[in-house]
C-alpha cells in the first residue's frame, strides 16, 4: 500500500514536519506540501534536497479557508492522510475538506475563531460522530503542547501512577534570538494566547485569573536554571480534564523574559494587540495583523537563535513509585541543533517532529480509530518508544521536595 501524505502549512512547523517526512521514505512514501504561497513550499523541498534527501516532494497552492479548493487539491492527491499545520482558524474548513473527500485528519493545535481571542477543542469535538460515520480519523494536537505533554501524562498515568492528584504542565523558552521583541512561532496566535485571561482547572471547576499576574520561580534542569514563569490558559488541560476526571488541579506555565513582557505590555496599551478593526486613512486595518507584518517572521528566527527549550509535566498522586515524591518528565531542545538539521529552531521542531510521528502511527496503523480523538486517548507506549529517535528524547525523574508548584 502507498502512503500519501499532504502537509498543508509551509511555516516552520510545516518545514520541521516535511523534513521528517522525507527522512522516512519508508513510511511516507509520497509527500506533497501546499501552502497558500507555493513558492515558500518549493523553497523548503530545495533545502531539503541540499542536506542530501532524495525523497520527491510535491508542491501546490492553496487557500485553506476554501473547502472547495481543498477539496480539489485532496481528490487530486489522493493523500491517505491531511497533516494540517496552517493557522489553527482553518481547522474546520479543512476538516470539512477531509469529510468530503474520506481522508484522515491531523493537527497540531484547537480551533480558533479568526474575530474571538478564544480557543477550544468543542468546534472539533463536534465533528466526532461525522468522523465516525465516515470511518475516518481525526487526531487533534499532535504538536508538544498540545501533543506530546498530552501523551507524557497518559504515559505517567499508566507506567507510574494509581491515581493523578496534579498536574503542572512547563514550557520554557530559554533561547535567545537577539531581537528586542520577537515571538517564536505565529505572532498574532502567540500574542492572543499571552494577552488572554489565564485559567485553571481545581477541583471540578475551571478559575479565571488576569492576564500574567500569576508566576513562579521554576529552576529548569540540564544547565537552564531558574527561571520566571506565568500561568496562562492552554488547550491541552481541556481535554485532560475531560480524560483524567480524578486530577484535582492541573495549570499551565511558560517562561517569558523581561524584554518580552515590557514590550507586550507598551504594545497592549497603546491597542497594537487588538483584534477587532480600526478605520485607518479610510481603510478598516486590524491593529494585530498590521504589528504581525512588522514583526520578525518567526521561521526567519533559526539562524539567530541560541539556547535550549524545556517543556514538560510535574505529577503528583498516588502508586507504584509515586507516592512519596512529584514524578517530572520533560524534553530539552538546543535551538542550534535543531537548525542545523531542518533550518528551523526549536519552537518548530518541538511542534514539527510529534506531527510527522503521530501521521506514522495513523499510517502504520499503531493508532486507529473512527471518530475525533486527542493524543492521550491512544496508547502511549508506541509513540514513547519512537519519539526519542525521531529527536526529541524524553527525562523522567522523581525528585525531592515541590519544585515550588505546591
Amino acid at each position: 500500500m502507498t502512503n500519501r501524505v499532504l502537509i498543508i502549512g509551509a511555516g516552520g512547523v510545516g518545514r520541521v514536519t516535511t523534513f521528517k517526512c522525507a527522512q522516512r521514505r519508508d513510511i511516507f512514501n509520497e509527500i506533497t506540501l501546499a501552502s497558500r504561497t507555493k513558492e515558500k513550499c518549493d523553497a523548503i523541498v530545495a533545502d531539503i534536497h541540499a542536506k542530501g534527501l532524495k525523497q520527491p516532494i510535491h508542491t501546490a497552492a492553496v487557500d485553506a479557508d476554501n473547502v472547495s479548493e481543498l477539496v480539489a487539491l485532496i481528490k487530486n492527491v489522493k493523500p491517505n492522510l491531511v497533516v494540517h499545520l496552517a493557522l489553527p482558524y482553518q481547522d474546520l474548513t479543512i476538516m470539512d475538506a477531509c469529510l468530503e473527500t474520506g481522508v484522515h485528519y491531523l493537527d497540531t493545535a484547537n480551533y480558533e475563531h479568526p474575530d474571538t481571542a478564544k480557543f477550544c477543542y468543542s468546534p472539533q469535538w463536534k465533528y466526532h460522530e461525522r468522523f465516525e460515520k465516515a470511518g475516518l480519523l481525526a487526531l487533534l494536537g499532535s504538536g508538544f503542547d498540545p501533543g506530546v505533554t498530552n501523551v507524557y501524562v497518559a504515559h505517567a498515568r499508566k507506567h507510574h501512577f494509581d491515581r493523578m492528584d496534579t498536574v503542572d504542565i512547563i514550557d520554557c523558552n530559554a533561547g535567545d534570538h537577539g531581537y528586542p521583541f520577537a515571538t517564536n512561532f505565529n505572532p498574532e496566535i502567540n500574542i492572543r494566547e499571552v494577552t488572554a485571561k489565564g485559567r485553571f482547572y481545581e477541583k471540578g471547576a475551571w478559575h479565571e485569573t488576569d492576564p500574567l499576574s500569576v508566576k513562579k520561580v521554576f529552576d529548569f534542569p540540564e544547565g537552564i536554571g531558574p527561571k520566571d514563569m506565568y500561568l496562562l490558559y492552554h488547550e491541552e488541560m481541556e481535554s485532560l480534564v475531560k480524560h483524567y476526571p480524578e486530577v484535582q488541579r492541573m495549570r499551565f506555565w511558560m517562561t517569558f523574559g523581561q524584554s518580552y513582557l515590557t514590550h507586550l505590555k507598551v504594545l497592549e496599551n497603546v491597542g497594537m494587540t487588538r483584534i477587532d478593526p480600526v478605520m485607518y486613512e479610510g481603510r478598516e486595518i486590524i491593529p494585530l495583523q498590521f504589528l504581525k507584518a512588522l514583526l520578525p517572521d518567526p521561521a526567519s528566527l533559526g539562524p539567530r537563535t541560541k539556547g535550549k527549550t524545556c517543556i514538560g509535566c510535574w505529577i503528583t498522586g498516588t502508586g507504584k513509585a509515586t507516592s512519596a515524591s512529584p514524578y517530572y518528565i520533560y524534553n530539552i531542545c538546543d535551538h542550534e541543533a535543531c537548525y542545523a538539521e531542518t533550518g528551523a529552531q526549536a519552537v518548530s521542531y518541538t511542534t514539527g517532529v510529534p506531527a510527522a510521528l503521530g501521521a506514522k502511527l495513523i499510517l502504520s496503523g499503531q493508532w486507529s480509530g473512527r471518530g475525533v480523538f486527542n493524543m492521550e486517548q491512544f496508547d502511549p507506549d508506541p509513540f514513547m518508544s519512537e519519539i526519542g529517535d525521531w529527536g526529541l528524547p524524553w527525562v523522567e525523574s522523581f525528585p525531592a521536595g515541590d519544585g515550588g508548584l505546591a
